[in-house]
């Protein structure tokens, strides 16, 4: 992202990029600015211009995926990935995989975050909807992630743990596993895994692979994953979105402007070390026009 621009500049050239829309102008200013900057740039286009700057965006003739990543870089990445859970709970089925995605992979301060902004604009609780869309022990998972308190890291705690992990393996209590996975910090539990696979002689995530199925064994597995390595579950994402026919614009979008200030080199790196080729390579391949060169210009910041 460049730094040291200026919002109310940013917003005068955004502003004069219409009608007709100068996608390049556009690209240019949004993908190289960060939230809290294209947050500027509105604010002094409602204050001091009188225009929103995305409600005249929406008034454009640009492509639809242009659009879309156009309406997620300007819009609060709380907000957003708010709009996506309340999508992936819509009937006539459910998105566990977005669920997943966005649940078992953020701390504790952006679910707090996540979870004030979908209060905010749905006027209800995040855990109600989550509890009518989703049932059994994928159900107790999210609800207990969303309702997570920090807890204190020591050794004694994750020997504990550990034990706990290998009898509830044994048992295949889901309950136990879904109560501890979402009631402890990355910390504690990274520790965990490490003493669990002492104790038991195998990864949890190979155990978690082997005795669990469906939903819950999908939610474990990612908690695991993003313990173990995040940003190769990230990289994991992307390339499931971009393979076979079709691309899942709203997980490629998601992903790319979500973590673009938080760790998509990183997300780069393990794409390229697991999948032997370049994220910008794969995006070039599955997408076209303005919106690939939008997604190109955040991916390469």
């Amino acid at each position: 992202m460049t730094l040291g621009h200026n919002p109310t500049c940013d917003a005068l050239t955004l502003m004069r990029s219409f009608p007709p829309p100068d996608e390049a102008s556009i690209i240019n200013i949004l993908a190289n600015r960060t939230s809290d900057h294209r947050q500027g740039i509105i604010s002094f286009g409602r204050g001091a211009l009188h225009r929103d700057l995305i409600a005249v965006l929406e008034e454009q003739n640009i492509e639809p995926a242009f659009k879309i990543v156009l309406r997620a870089v300007l819009t609060p990445t709380a907000v957003l990935l708010a709009y996506h859970l309340f999508d992936a709970i819509q009937w006539p089925g459910t998105n566990e995989t977005t669920l997943v995605e966005i649940l078992c992979t953020r701390n504790d301060m952006e679910i707090q975050q996540i979870n004030s902004a979908y209060n905010q604009i749905y006027e209800r609780p995040l855990q109600h909807d989550l509890g009518a869309a989703t049932s059994g022990p994928f159900r107790r998972l999210l609800v207990s992630i969303i309702n997570n308190v920090e807890k204190n890291y020591n050794l004694s705690l994750t020997m504990i743990l550990a034990n706990k992990l290998h009898q509830a393996d044994e048992s295949l209590d889901e309950a136990e596993f879904s109560r501890i996975f979402s009631s402890h910090s990355f910390t504690v539990l990274r520790a965990v895994l490490e003493e669990y696979k002492k104790i038991k002689g195998k990864s949890l995530h190979d155990a978690i692979r082997s005795e669990f199925s469906g939903d819950i064994k999908t939610g474990l597995l990612a908690v695991v994953m993003c313990i173990e390595n995040r940003h190769q579950f990230f990289a994991k994402c992307l390339h499931d979105a971009m393979r076979g026919l079709g691309t899942k614009d709203d997980t490629l979008i998601r992903i790319i402007v979500t973590r673009a200030e938080i760790d998509l080199g990183n997300i780069k790196h393990e794409y390229q070390r697991v999948f032997g080729r370049t994220l910008e390579s794969d995006i070039r391949g599955d997408t076209s026009g303005d919106y690939k060169r939008m997604l190109l210009a955040i991916v390469q910041g």
